[in-house]
């Protein structure tokens, strides 16, 4: 079976996906208890069963009470997100979306901030020399 596609996810399942991936493991009540506009109970229990439906969560018995847990590691779904909206909004370009960041920053940039990323440039270019070698 291939991994659920995050894309095709809701605003109020990406919501529910979000608290999940934070807490690890929830039940419908929690999850309710930290949503921003609490939705209710059975609202978030359906959603859940349509997620689990979906690929997105599993869950265990704890008693009476089902507890939801992703079925994909968070890292991985953290990718799968991040390319798909690469190819989305920025035609796949990192760069174009890393410069779109910097741009919508209200703020500038700390020292800090600036010297990480010019090291991780700098460890770029060092890593394309030594495979071109």
């Amino acid at each position: 079976m291939s991994p659920p596609h995050f894309a095709d996810l809701s605003r109020r399942e990406r919501e529910i996906m979000d608290i999940v991936y934070r807490l690890g493991e929830a039940g419908a009540a929690e999850v309710s208890a930290k949503m921003r506009d609490d939705p209710g109970y059975d609202s978030v229990r359906v959603t859940l069963g349509i997620l689990e439906k979906k690929g997105h969560v599993k869950h265990r018995r704890d008693g009476r009470r089902h507890v939801y847990f992703p079925t994909v590691p968070h890292g991985k779904a953290t990718k799968s997100a991040i390319r798909n909206l690469l190819n989305t909004f920025f035609k796949g370009s990192p760069s174009k979306a890393v410069l779109s960041l910097l741009d919508m920053s209200s703020k500038r940039l700390s020292r800090e901030e600036l010297d990480e990323i010019a090291t991780w440039i700098d460890n770029e270019r060092k890593a394309q020399d030594d495979s071109s070698e």
